[in-house]
């Protein structure tokens, strides 16, 4: 009757001896109703059973009640009363040697399990270190006593019944077990304060880890541009073609090689940024700031000045290419007509400066003069190539050519020796002109034969230099204007050979002359010092020279036909490659606005883009190579298409960014979704309003496009004061930066930061409260006791000092280490 009146709270009548068992029943009743009020279940139990002894259906009754007052509270991690207690002993004695925790039978033989239990929340009470697995009735009393004298548990347990049955009572272990869960029940709540302390720690851990690797690739990119930019803007001339292809190659293999891996780390780093951001955003942590210098901003202003140098580098080496070719061009004909004219000049100075018409007779004096007048001739016919000599030397010296000084030099020496024959020649007709009156006779044939081989000579060897001078071409259109001028100086060549027939037959009438009449020639033509051997010799010179230029203007058709096969044949493939860019870049920004399916649809389909255009590499490989071939033949217009190789890299370089950049902005809006708990349908309706108030699909919406887009989705925004602050304080959180423009990422982030469920610095600062004791400042040992090692730690580097009244040596300041994780304070 005692054990019913505790049980119901309820005072029982005494029975009186006549009537013992009608009030024994009825006090039972009683005892059961209030048990079945509490929602306890009695099956096949009456009172009856009870008032009679039975002892099968008391200990069922009695354990009922135990399990519904005693266990049935009991609950870890949304698990049964039986399996949450069990649960909570494994968690308690995870770090104890020798304890393991599977049953609530024979787990507990050894006694160790309830010094574990005792040891991990008052480590004073028992020193463990010295307990033994080998000794269970030594440890099971310990535990027992300890139990009893300082936390008020009762001995419901013998030491040696549990010893000595092999399988010991499941009950009686629960229940006595159940007594330190309640009694402990307070350390629960320190443990709940030290997994959120955990999760913070971790997170902050984690983006602290991202922040650094950030910083070290963000060095490393701007480290490489800034020892790049240098070397493409060293415009430092070379003197020779070989150097100049060698610095060309060297760029091709900067395009090739080095290039693309740095532009994979800009797009990774950017990616790395964006999916920061998107973490600290969703952890409630203040937004990631890099170092000064190392913002995106600022390593995509470096990467413009580095494409910028790259331009101009790659114009300035095919300039020079252009300029060393045509400087050698020119040099080589400076060379040569420069070696014609000092071999026509060799002599003519002392030609000049004879005085044989001294002693000379009147015939010999006619024809001295005559003789002076054809090289007059002569003279005026090579005024022109001095003149080419002059300009050639003046065009080296406007292009920079390395050996100008040379060439001055010789320029120069020729233009002296040029203008010192023009007075020689002078001062000779004069002297000539002077004795003319004392000469009559003339000798007709030889000055007819002198002044018309003189021009034909100088004919042939201008013929000989034009078959024999240098020529560059580009197209095909150039190399047939030369084959055609050839064609019309192959047409000459009849009259030209008329003409040397002509002059031959002139020297042949004055053979028969002197053979006719005996003429007694003191030596050969006085006129003139070119004789019919020389002509007939240099014109079989002009003839074996005709076929010649035939084979070289044959072999450069040839090259320029094959320099046309290769304009087609990339023309062929950037004319498709360059539209299948533009194709995709507009393909992509339509699935980024448009809402078919799922975020992670959206997702895949994006991937398999970028399979697809990754797949896509060996067609612009081959572009490569096919531009390759075309700089290597030197060739540099292509009329069959509008596309450069250039342009067909950056639309690349951009399809590839923009693809990678798109994936990530899903990803993050998934990991939005996700940590805020928003729908599919709320994450289509955001996006369906986002698209419509973004009427130029430039994926962002201007401050007005914001504000009518939030009106629509049932904001209150007016336009009054009161209004305007609202959306200011609005537009302050989705731009920080004051750009102007809301991405739809900050859109998102604003929409479901207005419900969500996340941490905060109070939160943090309440959990670390608890381990604390409810004191103001929280201990070293604590920490250590409390939390893993490594985040004990880290806590325990970063806190400062508590400096409050009540502060004990070595107490920390838990506030502001937990103020500062979100950003409200210093670290």
């Amino acid at each position: 009757m005692l054990l019913l009146e505790v049980i119901s709270g309820e005072r029982l009548a005494k029975p009186e001896r006549g009537k013992m068992r009608v009030h024994k029943i009825s006090n039972v009743n009683k005892a059961l109703d209030f048990i079945a009020s509490k929602g306890v279940k009695l099956v096949s139990i009456g009172a009856e059973e009870i008032v009679d002894g039975n002892v099968k259906m008391t200990l069922g009754m009695i354990w009922t009640i135990i399990l519904r007052f005693a266990i049935q509270d009991i609950s870890v991690e949304e698990t049964s009363a039986k399996e949450g207690l069990l649960l909570w002993c494994q968690r308690k004695t995870a770090p104890y040697k020798n304890v393991n925790i599977q049953n609530f039978h024979i787990s507990w033989k050894d006694g160790l399990g309830f010094c574990a239990l005792i040891h991990r929340h008052r480590p004073e009470l028992i020193d463990y270190g010295k307990l033994r697995k080998d000794d269970p009735l030594t440890n099971l009393n310990t535990a027992f006593d300890v139990a009893e004298k300082y936390l008020d548990i009762p001995k419901m347990l013998d030491a040696e019944d549990i010893v000595g049955t092999a399988r010991p009572d499941e009950k009686a272990i629960m229940t006595y077990v159940s007594s330190f869960y309640h009694a402990f029940s307070g350390a629960q709540k320190a443990e709940t304060a030290a997994n959120r302390i955990c999760k913070v720690l971790a997170v902050n851990q984690e983006n602290e880890q991202l922040m650094e690797d950030y910083e070290k690739l963000a060095s490393d990119l701007l480290e490489w541009i800034r020892r790049t930019i240098p070397w493409l803007e060293n415009r430092a001339p070379e003197n020779t073609m070989q150097a100049m292809q060698q610095k060309l190659e060297d760029f091709r293999d900067y395009r090739r090689l080095h290039k693309p891996p740095k532009v994979q780390e800009k797009c990774q780093l950017e990616i790395n940024f964006n999916t920061l951001q998107t973490k600290l955003r969703l952890s409630n942590r203040p937004a990631f700031m890099p170092s000064e210098g190392k913002m995106v901003s600022d390593i995509n202003n470096a990467w413009g000045g580095l494409e910028q140098a790259e331009k101009g580098y790659e114009e300035w080496l095919l300039n020079e290419i252009r300029r060393l070719e045509r400087l050698d061009h020119l040099a080589e004909k400076f060379r040569q007509k420069a070696s014609i004219h000092e071999s026509w000049t060799d002599g003519k100075e002392a030609m000049l400066q004879q005085k044989d018409y001294e002693t000379a007779t009147l015939s010999e004096i006619k024809a001295l003069l005559k003789k002076h007048e054809a090289f007059e001739s002569d003279l005026a016919a090579h005024q022109d190539r001095v003149e080419q000599i002059a300009a050639i030397a003046q065009e080296l010296n406007e292009l920079d050519y390395y050996d100008s000084p040379s060439v001055n030099a010789r320029c120069q020496k020729i233009c002296d020796q040029w203008d010192n024959l023009g007075a020689l020649t002078q001062k000779r007709r004069e002297a000539l002109e002077r004795t003319e009156k004392l000469l009559e006779t003339i000798d007709q044939l030889y000055l007819e034969y002198a002044k018309r081989a003189a021009p034909f000579n100088n004919w042939m060897e201008g013929a000989m230099e034009d078959l024999q001078d240098t020529f560059i071409v580009h197209t095909i259109e150039e190399i047939q204007g030369l084959t055609t001028a050839h064609e019309q100086f192959k047409a000459t060549l009849p009259d030209a050979d008329k003409e040397r027939q002509a002059i031959l037959g002139i020297h042949n009438e004055v053979s028969k002359i002197v053979q006719t009449y005996h003429v007694n020639m003191a030596g050969t033509n006085p006129y003139t010092t070119i004789t019919p051997h020389e002509i007939n010799g240099k014109w079989e010179h002009v003839r074996q020279l005709v076929p010649r230029r035939d084979q070289a203007l044959m072999e450069e058709h040839a090259r320029q036909q094959q320099n046309e096969r290769l304009r087609k044949q990339f023309g062929a493939q950037a004319n498709v490659i360059g539209p299948w860019i533009q194709t995709k870049m507009e393909e992509i920004g339509r699935i980024s606005i448009e809402m078919h399916g799922t975020l992670e649809d959206q997702l895949n389909h994006l991937r398999q883009y970028e399979k697809s255009i990754v797949n896509y590499k060996p067609k612009i490989d081959q572009l490569e190579g096919d531009h390759q071939l075309i700089q290597e033949a030197l060739i540099f217009d292509n009329k069959h298409t509008n596309y450069t190789m250039e342009h067909i890299r950056v639309g690349w370089e951009q399809l590839l960014t923009t693809i990678a950049r798109t994936i990530n902005e899903v990803e993050n809006q998934i990991l939005t979704r996700d940590a805020k708990g928003i729908s599919q349908e709320q994450m289509n309706e955001f996006r369906a309003s986002f698209n419509h108030f973004d009427r130029d699909h430039s994926g962002t919406l201007g401050p007005e496009e914001f504000k009518a887009c939030l009106i629509s989705l049932g904001y209150d925004i007016g336009n009054d004061a009161q209004g305007e602050a609202e959306f200011a304080r609005i537009m302050s959180i989705v731009d920080p930066n004051r750009l102007g423009v809301v991405t739809f990422q900050a859109f998102i982030d604003f929409m479901s930061r207005e419900t969500a469920d996340t941490d905060t610095a109070d939160q943090v600062m309440a959990s670390f409260k608890i381990l604390a004791g409810d004191k103001n400042y929280i201990t070293v040992d604590e920490l250590r006791r409390e939390l893993p090692p490594d985040q004990a730690e880290y806590c325990i580097a970063r806190m400062a000092p508590y400096t409050g009244r009540d502060a004990v040596p070595g107490a920390l300041d838990y506030m502001s280490f937990s103020t500062a994780l979100y950003g409200e304070s210093d670290l």
